[in-house]
């Protein structure tokens, strides 16, 4: 009798996190809506397309990916959606970075 093993099912609920917000944070625009973000309490999608210069679509798109992978928080508020870097959900993708590394380069 052969076992297969499924490889996602093996994985641990952490692992599932750190390659959605990994996944998240590859692309170049993402990483400048994160840094726009950053400097921000909250705003909007077009004032995001304004800083970055890219259009409202694609901003759009990335935020979605940015929110789904819980880095970004959106919120409706009347005709817009406002859009606020997740400080702790990003402080926390980087321990579980931190934490691989250090267990894959202990010596």
């Amino acid at each position: 009798m052969e076992i297969i093993l499924d490889p996602v099912a093996c994985t641990k609920p952490d692992e599932h996190r750190l390659a959605a917000g990994m996944a998240a944070l590859s692309h170049p625009a993402r990483l400048r809506i994160v840094r726009h973000l950053s400097g921000a309490p909250a705003c909007c999608c077009g004032e995001v397309v304004r800083r970055l210069d890219l259009a409202q679509s694609t901003v759009s798109q990335h935020l979605k990916v940015l929110v789904d992978a819980g880095l970004v928080r959106f919120s409706p508020d009347r005709q817009r959606s406002r859009y606020e870097l997740d400080t702790d959900a990003l402080k926390d993708l980087s321990a579980s970075l931190a934490a691989l590394v250090d267990d894959c380069c202990a010596g």
